[in-house]
This record gives structure tokens, C-alpha cells and sequence, in this order.
């Protein structure tokens, strides 16, 4: 990668549709057939826990190639006491870039730009595969779990400061921004204003299901 030919910037209400369109050629039929991502994209920016201060996208000559965006969401501990804590996501990179750094470049940059912001903690959801490299744990490691003491395999912790979550148990209470995808005509409708794209079936749609589906025991 010529570290020379990019630019990584804040996102602008000029770029929503390109960046949404990144989203959905990045996402089409990853996990599920078709994808809903573009559609939260556009939900969450008008959602109260978005942070505009770390949507920045990656472009190259122009062109926008990666996409990252994050919201507030809280941890609570057995006595009740809160943390604010960042939701990360989504994070996306198109097709024909993935797998060269930019990833990598957008999750480092917005990391320190978080950390100046007074944030020390990245929740997500996704396949351990690709964010243990960057700092990611397994949730089980620093005791942060669902309610009823679910330990997520999906659920990946990034301390941006080394030990701020102290070893005690955190349950993680993720915003609702994402709800607004459980509504399929919503999604539906808001996806055809792209072009036609054909949902199909692939093996990664499995893998997805075997990672979001699965909880450490021990």
C-alpha cells in the first residue's frame, strides 16, 4: 500500500450517499442475504448516541474506500456504577481494498482521536478473526458480559488505556441504534433507492451465524 495516496477525513453530509453505498458493496451478502448496514448508516447518524467527532472516512484519489463509525453505550457493574464506553461500528472497506491496511489505518486513527475525546473503552460485535491483531479481547477477559452472565464469543473488548476496566464483572447495555434494521419493509424500502443488487446465499453467511451465536463457558 502507497501510504502516500491516501487521506483519512471526517465525514461530511456530502459523502452519506457514497458512504452508504461503500457500505453496501462491502456488506452484501457477508453475513445475512442482501445486508441492512447502508440503512443503519443512515439511522444512526440521526440517533442520539452517534458520535459525529469519529465518523471519518479513508479516500483515496477522490474516491471514498473505508468507512468508520461509533456510538455511546454503557457498562454497569454489580453496584450499579456506569461507564461510558464507545460502540464500534459499523467499520467498512470496499471489496477492492480490503485486506491492504485501511482497516487497520481507520480503527488506529479513531483510536487516538477517542482517547483525546476522554474515551478508553471499544465495544463491538464481529469475527474475532478480524480485530484481535488490533488490540482486541475476548469479552470473557475483562469480565464484561450480557445480563443472565452471557459471554458473547462475538464479543470483543479494546482497552484504549490499560487496565480501566480493573478486573471486576461489567455488564454491557449496547444502544438501541440498531433496532431500527429489526423493521425488514424499512430496510426494504430504503434499500431500493440503490441500484438492483441479487441476495444469495454464501458460506460466510454460516460463519457469521456459528461466531454471533456462540458463548464462552469457562
Amino acid at each position: 500500500m502507497n501510504k502516500l495516496n491516501y487521506i483519512i477525513r471526517r465525514e461530511t453530509e456530502k459523502d452519506y450517499r457514497e458512504v452508504e453505498n461503500l457500505a453496501r458493496e462491502a456488506f452484501w451478502n457477508l453475513s445475512v442475504e442482501g445486508c441492512s448496514e447502508h440503512y443503519f448508516m443512515h439511522m444512526l447518524r440521526q440517533h442520539e448516541a452517534f458520535i459525529p467527532e469519529l465518523d471519518f472516512v479513508v479516500e483515496i484519489d477522490g474516491k471514498i474506500i473505508g468507512s468508520i463509525m461509533y456510538s455511546e453505550s454503557k457498562l454497569k457493574d454489580e453496584n450499579n456504577n456506569e461507564k461510558t464506553v464507545l460502540t464500534m461500528g459499523p467499520l467498512c472497506i470496499h471489496p477492492d481494498f480490503q485486506r491492504k491496511g485501511y482497516g487497520k489505518l481507520l480503527l488506529e486513527h479513531t483510536f487516538a482521536k477517542a482517547l483525546e475525546m476522554g474515551y478508553d473503552t471499544v465495544i463491538n460485535f464481529g469475527n474475532p478473526d478480524n480485530y484481535v491483531a488490533r488490540g482486541y479481547k475476548s469479552c470473557k477477559k475483562y469480565n464484561v458480559c450480557f445480563e443472565g452472565d452471557i459471554f458473547p464469543a462475538a464479543l470483543l473488548v479494546k482497552e484504549l488505556r490499560e487496565n480501566v476496566l480493573d478486573g471486576r464483572k461489567w455488564f454491557y447495555y449496547q444502544n438501541d441504534a440498531d433496532k431500527c434494521c429489526d423493521d425488514e419493509e424499512a430496510v426494504e424500502k430504503y434499500d431500493s433507492l440503490f441500484p438492483p443488487k441479487i441476495k444469495a446465499w454464501q458460506p460466510g453467511q454460516e460463519e457469521f451465524y456459528i461466531h454471533s451465536h456462540s458463548t464462552i463457558t469457562r
